[in-house]
């Protein structure tokens, strides 16, 4: 049986380490919070391979395009992974995706966010399969998010005991 680990190397794919909050950055909540069988994953920017938060940047349909936003929403995939293998040591043990609510950064009249988003969700789908990567999903526009990043997806799922 091909594990989550095993479809992103297939697919040529390496999540970067789990977050490192910057020096002098408050954050006083969890990346990960599981309860029981619940995973809530908070909104995530994404990481650079050394755990470091590295945007994306600026504001979809100006400073990104469409395509480009895509793109980075895989990433940040592949951050919410690697913070959520942190805290479950195996994401075999991912039984279902529950939601996922992507939050990006828009100029005015901006309208794409849903395309951006699904990057995520390509990506999700893609590595767990159509079953247990399948998810209710929520894209929105919104003018400015903090730090300035671009982007910024959360969700849930449910893992095995």
């Amino acid at each position: 049986m091909t594990t989550p680990e095993d479809r992103l190397r297939e697919i040529g794919l390496e999540l970067p380490a789990p977050t490192k909050v910057p020096d002098g950055l408050h954050l006083p909540f969890s990346f990960v919070n599981i309860r029981a069988e619940r995973v809530l994953f908070s909104g995530h920017p994404k990481n650079a391979k050394d755990g470091s938060i590295a945007g994306p940047f600026g504001l979809l349909g100006s400073d990104l395009s469409t395509e480009q936003g895509y793109l980075e929403a895989r990433e940040v995939a592949l951050t919410v992974l690697s913070n959520i293998k942190a805290e479950i040591r195996d994401l075999s043990r991912i039984v279902g995706w529950s939601r996922v609510f992507g939050m990006v950064a828009s100029a005015p009249g901006y309208t794409e966010q849903h395309l951006v988003v699904n990057g995520f969700s390509d990506l999700v789908v893609d590595v767990f399969g159509s079953t247990v990567g399948r998810h209710a999903r929520s894209a929105i526009g919104v003018p400015s998010l903090p730090l300035g990043f671009a982007m910024e997806i959360e969700g849930e799922l449910l893992i095995s005991p």
